[in-house]
Parts: structure tokens; sequence; C-alpha cells
């Protein structure tokens, strides 16, 4: 049960769910135009690491291909 709480494709899940949080965080700072820019472009770094992660996982999940 311990290794399912540590296991890849739960890792992806938390990684989609924290950048679909960021992203809802984004579209109301954008709506409220008097948002703080250091803390959206803060935000979007963010976003775009926890992308970069979730590409990572997806190789390692992906089956390997023949040569």
């Amino acid at each position: 049960m311990d290794d399912n709480l540590h296991s890849l494709p739960r890792r992806l899940i938390e990684l989609r769910i924290e950048h679909a949080d960021i992203d809802n965080l984004i579209d109301r700072a954008t709506v409220d135009s008097g948002g703080d820019d250091l803390s959206l472009r803060r935000l979007k770094k963010r976003r775009l690491r926890l992308r970069d992660q979730m590409a990572r996982i997806e190789a390692e999940l992906e089956p390997q291909q023949p040569a």
C-alpha cells in the first residue's frame, strides 16, 4: 500500500492537480488587473516547472519503443 503512495502515476496526478490550481490562480490574477506582476511571473514559472516534471514522468511511464 505504501508503494502506491509514492508511485509515478500518483505523482503525475498530484502534479496535474497542482498545475490546474496554479492555472486558476493565474486566471484570477489576470482578471484582477491590479494583480502583482512579480507574483504572476512566479506562478507562471512554477507552472512551467510543473509541466517539465509532468513531461519527465510521462516519458518514464511510456513503454520504450524498439529502435
